[in-house]
């Protein structure tokens, strides 16, 4: 079908290489319009918003532009759904460019010759591939205008679509996404070979051995059972329970201060700055001195699901040369019942591309363990209050070795109090977008070492 000389095609979001091809190349137009994942039935767009998103194609001299849209609910009414800026570092297999999309047809055939040529018998990631190789060729153009209506798609809430990435029934989809954005760090020079084992910094000079790390605001209802759930660890080594209580007054602090009295491992830490969020919550107890030579996180409404999870924690870091561990957890309910999709074990992993995908991936998973010395060497966390983790666990993975534990060790409560349990669309596109830049920034980071290792190759070679 064909609008103005614009080619207009519909096509699943996994879908073969090979059908692309064979729709980008029985195209006779110079501009493709795409609607991905629902038909044109399902998009209200009228010839004027059509005509201006080709017209702006063409002026921006965009490889491809893509809009905000209304989305048409069950009950007929509507509701905007902005979508994000792309970025060098927006490289997820699921960004949400919403549903219609255009380009110029030879750049994506071009793109995807180019790009995809090692990989002709891809299956899912048809779409991924045409979008990582055509961000090579152009910039893409977000225009913040809602220019069509499309009938809602996916309806469930979002702290349930977080976690599609890492369902075991998406697995092979999963590992068809690592290939292709492994070929696309090669392409521009982003991609780290396996990394070696190498010597971690000094100890933290704590006799004690671990510190589990709790931020709280405002968490009355269930601070005592988290504090109670790290107080409870049965070890062989000296441990303690380090809470930062940023400013509560809804009762946690006098709850806390109690609580200490009871047990001298719980320090209570009511920070001099009332401008910290979760990072500097983090930071605060981590350059503390009497953090341990470990750092174990627990948030404020979680519990550990057994009373060795700290043990299995450190006999991890015992074994091997890792800054950082990570275990399995288990979606629950606020009564610890289990709900989908279940237990997160992030078994996409692997040692040898691990820190390599990890850039892909929107999260790294837990209960997230550091090693208290690298940790300071790399500067803590940034002062926000999400993707705090995952800034760090990125700029560990660039030098150092994680270690997983495909056991679950803990309980991740999802009730009407959590802070992600639900999200609007905004903070979605904040969340994400935050990311996003904390991948560019890694990429970047990445980049600089492997032009520097070139470098020296060349001169070694003179």
């Amino acid at each position: 079908m064909e609008h103005k000389q614009t080619a207009k095609l519909e096509i699943p979001r996994f879908l073969p290489l090979s059908e692309l091809m064979r729709l980008m190349n029985e195209c006779e137009t110079s501009v493709v319009a795409l609607c991905i994942g629902c038909q044109w039935g399902d998009i209200e767009m009228n010839e004027t918003d059509f005509g201006r998103m080709r017209s702006l194609l063409e002026e921006t001299e965009s490889g491809m532009v893509y809009s905000d849209f209304d989305e048409i609910k069950e009950d007929g009414g509507r509701v905007h759904h902005p979508v994000t800026d792309y970025q060098y570092g927006s490289v997820r297999d699921d960004f949400d460019f919403g549903a219609v999309l255009m380009f110029h047809r030879d750049d994506a055939v071009a793109a995807m010759s180019e790009f995809a040529s090692g990989m002709p018998d891809l299956r899912y990631g048809a779409f991924y591939a045409l979008c990582l190789g055509m961000s090579g060729f152009r910039k893409f153009f977000h225009i913040r205008e809602y220019l069509y209506a499309r009938k809602e798609g996916d309806s469930r809430p979002s702290g349930e679509k977080q976690f599609d990435y890492v369902n075991p029934a998406n697995r092979e989809v999963q590992v068809e996404m690592e290939e292709i954005f492994t070929a696309y760090l090669k392409n521009v020079n982003v991609y780290l070979p396996e990394l070696d084992v190498r010597p971690l910094p000094c100890g933290s000079g704590s006799e004690t051995v671990v510190s589990v790390v709790i931020p709280v605001r405002n968490r009355v209802r269930t601070i005592s059972d988290a504090v109670r759930s790290a107080l409870s660890q049965k070890t062989d080594f000296a441990f303690n329970v380090i809470v930062v209580d940023n400013h509560s007054d809804d009762g946690t602090s006098e709850m806390l201060s109690a609580m200490a009295l009871e047990d001298s491992r719980l320090i209570h830490i009511i920070p001099e700055s009332d401008s910290l969020m979760i990072g500097g919550c983090w930071n605060r107890a981590v350059f503390d001195k009497r953090c341990g030579e470990y750092a174990v996180q627990l948030d404020s409404d979680d519990i550990y699901s057994s009373e060795f999870t700290l043990q299995k924690i450190v006999d991890k870091f015992r074994s091997g040369s890792f800054a950082m561990v990570i275990g399995s957890y288990q979606l629950t309910d606020f009564d610890l019942n289990p709900i989908p999709p279940g237990v997160i074990d992030h078994r996409e992993w692997s040692d040898g591309n691990g820190h390599n995908n990890a850039l892909r991936i929107n999260g790294l998973g837990a209960p997230r363990a550091f090693n208290v010395s690298v940790l300071r060497s790399v500067g803590g966390f940034p002062n926000v209050s999400y993707g705090e983790d995952y800034a760090v666990g990125l700029r560990i993975t660039r030098e150092y070795r994680l270690g997983r534990i495909y056991e679950v060790l803990y309980n991740c409560r999802r009730w009407s109090g959590n802070s992600d349990a639900a999200l609007s669309q905004e903070r979605i596109n904040g969340n994400n977008g935050y990311k996003d830049m904390l991948r560019s920034i890694e990429m970047r980071a990445r980049g600089v070492i492997n032009r520097g290792i070139g470098i020296q190759a060349q001169e070694k070679e003179r």
